[in-house]
């Protein structure tokens, strides 16, 4: 658990810190196209905000093997990364918007979801 955590924020950081300071970069990236609408640039600010919050949780909580709070957080980042491959491969393939960091996306994301699940599952004391 603690090599998930800890390449976690090392993959989630850098992408929360370029949303909050400069969404339209990181989108454009993604997605293929860019981002300009003052709420769009709000959204992408305050997702950049969760994700940096999200990485400092993984940071800190990294060291915690197997504590019920470190199994939360892992719980929570499957839920996220199930998320976060089905929304950006419907952007691919229903949407066509494509950039050329999306599918390297969908395989980190599908990735860290298999990590989460292999975590979760080896869990001592899982009934």
């Amino acid at each position: 658990m603690k090599n998930l955590l800890t390449v976690t924020t090392v993959v989630e950081a850098p992408l929360g810190l370029a949303m909050l300071v400069w969404p339209p970069l990181p989108v454009t990236l993604l997605l293929g196209i860019p981002l300009d609408t003052p709420a769009g640039l709000i959204i992408g600010r305050i997702y950049g905000a969760s994700v940096v919050a999200l990485a400092v949780g993984c940071w800190l909580a990294r060291h915690d093997g197997q504590s019920r709070a470190a199994t939360g957080l892992v719980a929570g980042l499957l839920l996220y990364n199930i998320a976060a491959v089905a929304v950006l491969a419907s952007a691919g393939i229903v949407s066509a918007l494509v950039g050329v960091l999306l599918w390297p996306a969908v395989v980190i994301h599908t990735a860290l979801t298999a990590w989460c699940v292999a975590c979760l599952r080896a869990r001592p004391g899982r009934e």
